[in-house]
């Protein structure tokens, strides 16, 4: 057991109990995945979880972008907040298009690094490198990923040697391994007693090729149960969620439903309006830069209005916003977006023009993400919640708040 410590970040007070924390982000998992594994008998654990703790939906962040939603649940705030409103965006400070991996971009401090200010000894793995370096920002702790595990040292990440502890070679980032070997690692670290507050998030490789159906996919969840019911015979209180879900973006025949976006509107508005993708990120076998969301850069300002209403009027867009009401309505930083914000149909994905994206890598049919149909996640938590989270639950509650549930809402026997 830990000692009991509390602490505040960004408004919020956290009281976790002594007990090991585990939170876990599910990379892409749509509760369809944990529905169809609980059904088939492959999530005894989870769904021992979900018998004697809770399980629910909460709302994700917009985006369902990767970076937008880790953000979020490690600062327990909106993007608004953050100010990551996705994996890549035009800065407007320098007028290039960059990753926003950088923690300088990440403007509030994360809950990992307060409670390890706080005496816990923190731990935060991730499959995809991108996420360390941001979510690792102020943190006096471990931090590394299984993208370059092998790479580790005390200096960058708190902690070498991963692959004499972790028995594991490091695996592909396109791979179910990447992802296993995330849980697997947080085990290890509170077997090893490195660790007693974790953070792991996982990569969506296989929720991109896989439906909740398929064997592969169960099979992956199978594996990851099994990691779970090891954290939870150690004591742990092990909460679980997604940074967002998963949707098929093509047709009955397979082809993928894209609206090259750019080419519509420089066709009609000419090179002055630019779009820019918010999905984009080094990982194009994933999604070929392809997902429900984009943002549009317009320089001649009073053409925004008119270019909004054209864009309402394409179907497959089921949302347009300004600036305004992207802050509003969709909890964005408003100077981290384009003049509009742009949101695709369920089953559509939004681009620029088709020289930009390579699609090479998409060896089956296009599964993608972004957009107000994968904004809902599950929520699980190991333990029984209070009275008070109870009601929390049933009301409106968010993905980034499952630290604020598992630290302040269960019941500990």
């Amino acid at each position: 057991m830990s000692k009991k410590v509390s602490f505040e970040v960004n408004g919020r007070n956290y009281n976790p109990p002594s007990a090991p924390i585990v939170v876990i982000c599910i990379d892409g998992c749509a509760d369809e995945y944990l529905s169809a594994a609980i059904v088939k008998g492959y999530l005894p654990n989870i769904a021992k979880m979900s018998k004697l703790g809770y399980h629910g939906l909460a709302r994700g962040a917009l985006p369902s972008f990767t970076n937008v939603n880790n953000c979020s649940i490690c600062t327990g705030v909106s993007p608004l907040k953050t100010g990551i409103c996705g994996n890549y965006f035009l800065n407007p400070e320098t007028g290039e298009e960059v990753m926003m991996n950088d923690p300088k971009f990440l403007r509030v401090p994360t809950i990992l690094a307060a409670a390890a200010n706080a005496g816990r000894k923190v731990g935060f793995v991730t499959a995809k490198d991108k996420l360390r370096k941001i979510l690792s920002k102020g943190l006096k702790g471990i931090a590394f990923s299984s993208e370059f595990a092998n790479k580790a040292t005390i200096e960058e990440n708190g902690i070498d040697n991963l692959t004499k502890l972790m028995g594991d070679a490091t695996p592909d980032i396109y791979s179910a391994e990447a992802s296993i070997f995330v849980i697997k690692a947080g085990v290890m670290l509170l077997k090893e007693k490195k660790a007693d507050f974790l953070y792991l998030s996982t990569t969506d490789y296989i929720q991109h090729k896989y439906v909740p159906e398929a064997e592969e996919a169960l099979t992956f969840y199978r594996e990851i149960d099994t990691q779970v019911g090891e954290l939870l015979n150690m004591g742990a209180i092990v909460g679980i969620t997604a940074d967002h879900g998963m949707n098929a973006k093509h047709d009955v025949e397979g082809k993928p439903n894209i609206i090259y976006l750019e080419t519509i509107l420089q066709k009609k508005f000419g090179t002055d309006v630019k779009v820019v993708c918010p999905i984009t990120d080094p990982y194009v076998v994933h999604h070929g830069a392809l997902g429900g969301a984009v943002t549009i850069h317009i320089k001649d300002k009073a053409k925004v209005e008119e270019v909004a209403n054209f864009i309402m009027n394409i179907e497959g867009i089921t949302e347009v916003h300004n600036k305004e009401m992207s802050e509003k309505k969709l909890e964005l930083a408003k100077d981290r977006i384009g003049d509009l914000f742009v949101l695709a149909a369920r089953n559509v994905v939004l681009g620029r023009t088709p020289e930009y994206h390579d699609l090479s890598g998409l060896k089956r049919p296009l599964r993608s993400h972004g957009a107000r149909y994968e904004e809902m996640v599950p929520l699980v938590v190991s333990n029984p919640l209070t009275e008070l989270y109870k009601m929390k639950a049933v009301s409106d509650p968010r993905s980034f708040d499952i630290f604020d549930f598992v630290c302040n809402g269960t019941i500990v026997k």
